[in-house]
């Protein structure tokens, strides 16, 4: 809930204040997003120091207030500075938001990894995901309620408060688990270098490396163009493209509900459910393109990230358990995937789309972005399904042999 509720500020509410009350071009709030996710390439050293160290509650509570820093220096900067001073301070906030981003969630994630036992880690995913969003949620109303009505000089003490509460929410979540849980392993490979190459030399490890980059850029490319394709080519106004944004959410979160429960039940393996998910997805980016009824398309969209979510996630935990005194790393390496794969989304969706547009129809350069959404997300899962083939086992030989 704590980091979800920091996270979703820098995307949201300054990405409006940036844009409306202080007119800056509209890149500048995306380019400073793709930084903070640009910097969380540095995943894979959090979680390998939290092995480390022998503990993750120190990085994760670190990492939250670090984020909560980087929001009020953004938020000093436009109650208080104009032209290059704010620049420059919301260069380093944002900055530092990706790096606390990343030290929390990684360990966070390598906690839970470590801690869940096998069965229960689809459920202990699902969880995980819902807390993030009612962080997300939670942070976005209070402020919105806190901030009526808007003043630059009301900004700052908002956002101080929200990072206080969410230091807090942290504190109290990791207080004395690990304790109870003992001590960590010690790390496989002291060295971050050697850590890494044991990492990628594990062809399952590598395997999802890919699957999580393919599926997160899939995934990621759909959340920015939805909308937009609702209005230019269903027509709809900005309020009921919303609530087909809302839709699509609830479709996802009976999804995650739906995978939690079944894998909690020993029905269909995670990583089943992630690849399942993947085709689900492409199933509804392709109804989308091809111009089928908009609504319904958009559910099965929902439905199928959701699964594909729980699913990942879960096997994310999973895979980075695996090896003991690794978790961490493994951890960041797929968080760093993860990273790029988001930062690198928004760029290409609309990138992709504006060219097509110069060229094709708009309905033809919508269904071109979905089209490419679809063979990304069934790309991911010929990678996933390839994680689900059993190794063959090794011939046992006898002594002279």
């Amino acid at each position: 809930m704590a980091i979800g509720g920091l996270a979703a500020l820098p995307v949201n509410l300054f990405n409006r204040l940036m844009t409306v009350e202080l007119s800056w071009p509209a890149i500048l709030p995306g380019v400073l997003v793709a930084l903070h996710y640009g910097v969380q390439v540095t995943r894979p050293y959090w979680g390998h120091r939290s092995d480390a160290k022998g503990g993750r509650t120190p990085f994760i509570l670190s990492g939250v207030a670090c984020v909560g820093l980087g929001l009020v220096g953004v938020a000093y900067g436009i109650s208080y500075l104009d032209g290059g001073a704010a620049l420059a301070l919301w260069i380093a906030s944002y900055a530092a938001i990706g790096l606390g981003i990343g030290a929390a969630g990684t360990s966070f994630l390598a906690l839970l990894a470590t801690a869940a036992p096998d069965k229960h880690k689809g459920a202990a995913a699902t969880i995980a995901w819902l807390m993030l969003i009612l962080g997300a949620i939670a942070a976005s109303i209070g402020s919105g309620i806190a901030l009526e009505p808007y003043s630059p000089a009301r900004l700052l003490p908002v956002v101080g408060a929200v990072a206080v509460i969410c230091l807090l929410l942290a504190f109290i979540a990791t207080w004395r688990i690990e304790t109870q849980l003992g001590a960590v392993p010690a790390p496989a490979d002291p060295a971050l270098g050697p850590a890494l190459r044991a990492t990628w030399a594990d062809p399952a490890a590598r395997a999802f490396t890919g699957f999580v980059f393919l599926s997160i850029l899939a995934f990621y490319l759909s959340e920015l163009v939805l909308e937009p394709f609702a209005g230019h080519v269903h027509g709809l106004p900005p309020e009921d493209s919303t609530k087909l944004s809302g839709g699509k959410d609830g479709a996802a979160l009976i999804g995650m509900l739906a995978v939690g429960a079944l894998s909690t039940f020993g029905i269909g393996s995670l990583r089943a459910w992630a690849v399942i998910g993947c085709i689900i997805s492409a199933a509804g980016l392709m109804g989308l393109g091809a111009g089928l009824p908009l609504v319904p398309f958009t559910m099965v969209l929902g439905l199928g990230n959701g699964l594909f979510v729980v699913g990942a996630i879960g096997s994310m935990m999973r895979i980075a358990a695996q090896r003991q005194g690794a978790a961490g790393t493994r951890m960041g390496v797929f968080g760093a995937a993860q990273a790029i794969a988001a930062g690198l989304a928004g760029l290409l969706a609309t990138g992709i789309l504006d060219l097509a547009r110069l060229a094709l129809p708009i309905e033809a350069a919508y269904g071109t972005v979905f089209g490419l959404e679809a063979i990304l997300f069934l790309a991911a899962a010929l990678v996933a399904g390839r994680l689900l083939q059993p190794r063959a086992q090794a011939p046992q030989l006898q002594p002279g042999e």
